[in-house]
């Protein structure tokens, strides 16, 4: 059986939705920060940088969330194309590499707020979710960080009326509800 590592109020919630979302049977594996379980030999031996989420996947080992979740649609979801896998990357790098530095870095949070919520606004005007209106590990990356987004920072996000409907979708989802919305 799949094993997801993570600790409280880490990114592993994300993969955990994902897998929800899947149907995919898995075991989570708490390690509790505090007493730096991350950094103990067994669980360095699946991650040498000692940072959660990892997951172990029969022999196969691997860490980064949005490493995860690729792994995660190729090999359970429904990527049939190189194209649809590089629309997921597109989207799955957009919420770490881009959303989240871009609203979770106070000196660039006024600035990029504002610009990323006009897109995401545009784009869910006209559709579901993010490439259509099927859900998918896209949703999952950027759902996430918007659903963080809301918890975290509150930002008045009234101007974003079609962003503020898909968080809604998205948050009425049972493997949402389940991972993060529990912990909400």
């Amino acid at each position: 059986m799949l094993k997801l590592y993570g600790g409280a109020r880490s990114r592993a919630s994300i993969v955990q939705w994902y897998l929800e979302e899947l149907g995919v049977p898995y075991e989570f594996v708490l390690l509790d920060m505090q007493a730096k379980e991350h950094l103990q030999p067994e669980y360095l031996a699946i991650n040498p940088i000692g940072k959660v989420p990892a997951i172990v996947d029969g022999d196969f080992k691997l860490w980064e969330s949005g490493a995860i979740l690729l792994y995660l649609a190729q090999k359970y979801g429904n990527l049939s194309t190189p194209e649809d896998l590089a629309v997921m990357n597109q989207w799955i790098s957009f919420a770490n590499a881009t959303f989240g530095p871009g609203v979770f870095v106070e000196a660039s949070r006024d600035r990029e707020l504002p610009r990323l919520m006009s897109g995401l606004n545009q784009i869910f005007e006209t559709q579901q979710f993010l490439v259509g209106d099927d859900f998918t590990v896209a949703d999952v990356a950027v759902g996430a960080m918007l659903a963080y987004t809301l918890m975290m920072i509150k930002p008045d996000l009234s101007p974003y009326p079609a962003v503020l409907a898909y968080v809604g979708r998205i948050q009425q989802r049972s493997g949402f509800q389940k991972t993060i919305g529990n912990r909400g």
